[in-house]
């Protein structure tokens, strides 16, 4: 714990400073190791140098053996520490395709070395051994030290890059995954508060983010008291406003039947119909709390209340029952809201429930007169009356069924989207809820 706390006061505590570390580091460290290929150039001039020598060796022996006999030549290739026996291979050049200096040693060697049948590079790492043809017999084989021809392990370049641009490829992810945990938890908390839920939020990570995740609190919670607020206030509003309509009824009930007071009577009911829809529109908020709850079961009682009125409604579930986390109530008012505002409108309703890999719909057809294409958004307004498009006549309402079932899939971080439907000729209705 010291030690973390040592390291992390040489750290940058900006975001700024801390991607341009996590970027830097691995890309100077790589070009570093990279730039270190030229002294591949050292070992390639190495190896030439050797190689040579061991050619002009080699060519000693052989001049030898033509001119004083195999024993001399044995004698003298004794003395040069190179050992004359049977080749292992049967001719060519073998070596391992990371043995990079041995290129250079079978280049020098074969253009050195008369009568060159093959170097084996492969069948003992540490010898080198060099079959030449005579044209007198079989063969004869050259074996000495691999030292004698290259420096040793000069591959070990390429590993020491490869394991190197690995385990800085490593650090740099260890170091990026820490820098995203706290911007990746700051989403998730949004995203989460956007669908309707408030989840715990601590601020965390470098300073730029630590600063945007406090901002999201107090916005949270500006939010959150913002819609308190009114929901308290709108009950205000409601108290005060039944009192005198209350006193208005009264005030009916005791004048004398007529067309004034049947006039005054439709305007206070017009009244407390615009209150309750009003009132049922902004404490949408205020029904539940997220729980997990069956859509099929939540679609099944909104139809069936609805034929228990004596309407026509069709409904079409999956076959699986999934819970999803949802305002019940809420989803529920906003379902009731569309069949009911389907059936005002039309003959007959279809209601179909889907589930998708990340979202829960909620389809809602007629077989009314539907809404043009381009007064689909305008609909979604509170207390708008399509009058070209919706027959008045047919219904009492005042412009929030659609309104309302919107506000709740916001709510939800869903979407309420407005189409034609092609089966029933009407208008269709699609609530979609985030899973």
């Amino acid at each position: 714990m010291r030690v973390e706390r040592w390291i992390k006061q040489f750290l940058p505590r900006g975001l700024y400073g801390r991607a341009a570390l996590i970027l830097i580091v691995p890309v100077v460290t790589i070009q570093l190791v990279v730039s270190s290929v030229f002294l591949q150039r050292h070992f390639e001039d190495v190896a030439e140098q050797l190689s040579r020598a061991l050619s002009l060796d080699l060519n000693l022996i052989l001049q030898t053996w033509d001119e004083q006999g195999a024993e001399a030549a044995a004698e003298m290739a004794e003395v040069l520490e190179i050992e004359i026996g049977q080749p292992r291979i049967e001719g060519g050049n073998q070596r391992f395709f990371y043995d990079i200096s041995g290129i250079t040693v079978i280049d020098v060697i074969d253009a050195a070395v008369p009568g060159l049948a093959g170097i084996d590079l492969r069948s003992n790492q540490s010898e080198v051994q060099i079959v030449v043809d005579r044209g007198q017999g079989a063969p004869v084989a050259f074996t000495t030290a691999r030292r004698r021809a290259s420096s040793p392990a000069p591959h070990q370049l390429l590993v020491i890059m490869v394991a190197t641009g690995i385990l800085m490829t490593l650090v740099a992810y260890l170091f990026l995954r820490n820098q995203l945990r706290p911007i990746r938890r700051l989403s998730g908390a949004a995203e989460a508060f956007g669908k309707g839920r408030s989840v715990d939020y601590h601020p965390s990570g470098a300073t730029e983010v630590r600063s945007a995740g406090r901002a999201f609190l107090d916005m949270r919670a500006r939010i959150e008291g913002h819609m308190e607020q009114r929901t308290l206030m709108l009950s205000g509003v409601s108290h005060d406003l039944r009192t005198p309509l209350t006193r208005m009824r009264l005030a009916l009930g005791m004048m004398e039947d007529g067309p004034d007071r049947d006039d005054l009577a439709r305007d206070v009911e017009e009244m407390e119909a615009l209150l309750n829809t009003f009132l049922d529109f902004v404490r949408g908020e205020a029904l539940d709390d997220p729980e997990p709850y069956d859509p099929v079961a939540l679609a099944t009682g909104v139809v069936e209340n609805a034929r228990r009125g004596g309407q026509s409604v069709d409904l079409t579930v999956p076959g699986d029952a999934q819970t999803v986390l949802m305002r019940p109530m809420a989803v529920q008012r906003a379902l009731m809201n569309l069949v009911s505002n389907a059936l005002r409108y039309g003959n007959r309703a279809k209601v179909s429930v889907t589930l998708i890999e990340r979202a829960l719909r909620f389809t809602v057809e007629d077989d009314g007169p539907g809404i043009p294409e381009d007064r689909r958004a305008e609909a979604l307004r509170p207390f708008i009356r399509l009058d070209e498009a919706r027959n008045q006549n047919m219904g009492s309402g005042v412009g929030l069924g659609l309104a309302i079932a919107d506000d709740i899939a916001r709510r939800h971080g869903g979407s309420l989207s407005l189409g034609q439907s092609m089966e029933m000729g009407g208008l269709r209705v699609e609530l979609t809820l985030p899973r």
